[in-house]
């Protein structure tokens, strides 16, 4: 009877120890490339964006499947996007009002609450990466312009030149928006990754070359911890995009993780009530990728599209445009 006892404990422990197990186990990445007015794209440019996205997607998740960390994950997505024309971040950043690039990037450990962000970046090819360097390698947050850059020298970075940034598509949206300011089109484009690992670690990324003909070193909601990007191990990782300024004012990704902390709303609750309502209330325009503590993850926007994708180890396997 005491043997029966012995193993039918060790037939439970085992049982609840899988238990444990598979539910750490559950993990995933989110991606965005940006939301705005999308609509009726080319079927080849459309065929472009799902290729690029699926790409960034892949290659984040199978960090994640190989036992990688949430950041790797996030951070060799967004390099992806960053090194793709298709999008508003590193090489197919928009230009400022005096026709260069100044790039944007910040990152959030959602184990440690670190954070690293740089703006007004001009010779560093990937700016995620700077933004982590400073997160790992200062004591500090955020670095802007020279200062950022003279850092990234000293850790061996290497720097391009400003042309590197520029493409023939954002040369021409560039001179005909200067010429015809009143009738400004709407840039979207700027690239975002969150991710959960094996090990429960959540992470977000965004990346961006902000408003096109930005004057006075505007800098907008990507590189602002709360704003634009935000990590919680208790809660979630958040990605924005959209009308920076707004998102700044209400401090975005932020919101939606203490929706769920101190409100106990789900992240579909909370990611929509921020979106829907408190940026809808505003007229503003965008949206946000999130993913919580459990896998569950969240893609609203208020625009007519945006670039997203998502694959999580339950066999969630997508990549979107529209609604």
């Amino acid at each position: 009877m005491k043997r029966l006892a012995i193993l039918t404990g060790m037939i439970f422990c085992c049982f609840i120890f899988n238990v444990v197990n598979y539910g750490q186990d559950k993990f995933g990445i989110v991606i965005h490339g940006g939301a705005g007015v999308i609509k009726d794209l080319p079927a080849e440019l459309e065929k472009q964006y799902k290729s690029k996205l699926s790409e960034a997607l892949e290659a984040g998740y199978k960090i994640l499947e190989s036992g990688g960390s949430s950041l790797d994950a996030v951070t060799k997505a967004i390099n992806i996007m960053e090194d793709s024309p298709l999008f508003n971040a590193g090489k197919g950043a928009v230009l400022n009002d005096l026709g260069f690039a100044e790039l944007d990037a910040s990152i959030m450990d959602g184990h440690n609450l670190r954070a690293g962000a740089v703006a007004g970046i001009r010779h560093i090819k990937n700016p995620i990466n700077l933004a982590r360097l400073v997160m790992e390698k200062s004591p500090h947050v955020m670095m802007i312009g020279q200062g950022a850059e003279e850092f990234a020298i000293k850790n061996g970075f290497e720097m391009v030149d400003s042309t590197y940034f520029i493409t023939e598509r954002r040369l021409e949206q560039y001179i005909r928006m200067k010429k015809f300011r009143d009738s400004l089109e709407a840039v979207k484009g700027t690239v975002g990754a969150v991710a959960l690992d094996k090990n429960g670690n959540l992470a977000a990324g965004t990346s961006t070359g902000g408003m096109m003909l930005k004057k006075f070193g505007r800098v907008g909601d990507s590189p602002i911890i709360g704003a634009g990007t935000y990590a919680n191990n208790n809660t979630c990782a958040v990605s924005a995009t959209g009308h920076g300024e707004f998102f700044i004012r209400l401090g975005v990704a932020k919101d939606i993780s203490d929706l769920i902390e101190y409100k106990n709303m789900s992240l579909i609750e909370a990611t929509d009530t921020v979106i829907y309502k408190k940026l809808a209330a505003f007229k503003a325009d965008g949206g946000v990728i999130a993913i919580d503590k459990y896998g569950n993850y969240a893609m609203p926007f208020n625009t007519s599209g945006m670039f997203r994708g998502v694959k999580i180890s339950n066999g969630i396997n997508e990549v979107k445009i529209y609604k």
